[in-house]
């Protein structure tokens, strides 16, 4: 038999989810044949079976996240040896390994790089932390301690003094024969008990359904989460006329797809957020509270949020300032599809310094986007609608106009900085003629 453990999956991948077995038990498996996909960060990825057999036990079920050399199925190599029978016990190793027991850590703290890193945001100890059946702390563990630690102390129980029993008359000494009358002892009232209420739980009516929450939405909502809760988020709003940025999209649509591209106004305005995180970089940073230090980025990789059946991925652009308008354009849709048919890599989805939230046509009036962790930054684009404007003039004209707003974390980035932030793109939105002067 071998036990089949998850492999590394990635530079820094400590865990993954499993979000599918290809294979039950009882079913044959070829030697990299896809066996199982497991999900980590926001990449799904298939692992092969290193060997030719037949599956015996699955040691994970979906939805479970496992450990990097977790062992997670058994398989009976080439089905040469009968599979052993549950009852029968484990022959012994020549040199058995005894486990870490489950219990509280002490002395050298074994954990995962996210456990500490996660430790150190929350202030955490991770010293007398409960530990996992390896003698480890997850991530999870922690997630566990700063809920418990941001929650309000249980009330005390007040304990009533004692009752003072009022000292009993003397008592005549009994006659001859005769018993002295007993005392009767004062009632000591005892404490209340303390309520306790369980945790709320969903109830789901007969005709509810029920949707697993795992996979990307979790995922998704533990990254919400984060983010929500470590940033200190602020919005500032501005609506751009891009009348000229409409008419040289126009102009360029049709050059564009004889060279492969389906030209939209996202490459226009990843080229303007490059320029303007140029000119203020701290917008282009992530905090290190641990370390005490804010890193300015000189390195321009453009997240941009893509809807996908799975749910919200980020897939990046990287390197987008040496990438002409076309290129950038060209690797907008590559990531796109990718996204979209769960193929993208993990390098495709990782490695990001700002982001660019649209919705296209769909993309409303308004919106206040989530930063997406660690980054300090986030662009929400909005739909351009025809409008009448006044011009320089003050003749009503026809024109296009958009709202952009900008999501930025306050301990990094001050008001004053967001504000000239996206005034800078602004610039460059309105008057499309910079990019060709700023060499595009």
């Amino acid at each position: 038999m071998l036990e089949f453990k998850l492999p590394e999956i990635g530079e820094g991948v400590v865990e993954g989810e499993i979000v599918r077995w290809h294979k039950q038990p009882g079913e044959p498996v070829q030697a990299n044949e896809a066996l199982v996909e497991v999900m980590t960060d926001k990449a799904t990825i298939e692992v092969p079976s290193p060997v030719s057999g037949v599956v015996r036990e699955l040691k994970a079920q979906v939805g479970d996240i496992c450990a990097v050399e977790q062992v997670i199925a058994i398989l009976d190599v080439g089905g040469a040896r009968p599979a052993a029978s549950p009852a029968a016990p484990a022959a012994p190793s020549a040199a058995p390994s005894v486990a870490a027991p489950s219990g509280m850590s002490n002395g050298t703290v074994l954990a995962t790089p996210a456990a500490r890193a996660l430790a150190r945001e929350e202030g955490i100890d991770l010293r007398g932390l409960p530990t996992d059946d390896r003698g480890r702390i997850t991530k999870q563990d922690v997630l566990k301690a700063a809920e418990a630690a941001k929650l309000p102390p249980p009330p005390s129980v007040p304990v009533p003094p004692p009752i003072a029993v009022p000292a009993a008359p003397p008592v005549a000494a009994a006659a001859p024969g005769r018993p002295a009358a007993p005392v009767a002892a004062a009632p000591v009232a005892s404490a209340p008990a303390p309520v306790v209420r369980p945790p709320h739980t969903a109830e789901a009516a007969a005709d509810d359904e029920v949707v697993p929450f795992r996979g990307m939405r979790r995922r998704i909502a533990e990254a919400m989460t984060r983010s929500y809760t470590s940033a200190v988020h602020y919005t500032y709003v501005e609506q751009v006329n891009v009348t000229k940025l409409v008419r040289l999209r126009q102009e360029a649509k049709t050059a564009a797809a004889e060279q492969g591209v389906s030209l939209t106004f996202l490459p226009f305005i990843v080229k303007a957020v490059v320029h303007a995180l140029k000119k203020f970089p701290i917008v282009n940073a992530e905090l290190d509270e641990a370390g005490g230090r804010i890193l300015l980025k000189k390195r321009y990789n453009i997240g941009v949020a893509a809807a996908t059946d799975q749910g919200l991925m980020v897939p990046v652009v990287h390197g987008a300032d040496k990438l002409s308008i076309l290129e950038i354009g060209r690797e907008i849709a590559r990531l796109g599809e990718a996204a979209k048919a769960g193929t993208a890599k993990r390098e495709d989805l990782t490695g990001g310094t700002f982001t660019i939230s649209s919705l296209g046509n769909i993309g409303g009036v308004l919106a206040t986007p989530i930063i997406n962790f660690p980054e300090v930054g986030i662009l929400g684009v909005h739909a351009i609608r025809k409008v009448p404007i006044v011009d320089e003039r003050d003749n009503i004209v026809i024109g296009h106009l958009m709202n952009l707003s900008v999501s930025l974390d306050h301990r990094v980035v001050d008001g004053f900085e967001g504000a000239n932030f996206l005034q800078e793109v602004r610039r460059f939105l309105e008057d499309p003629n910079l990019l060709l002067l700023a060499g595009i």
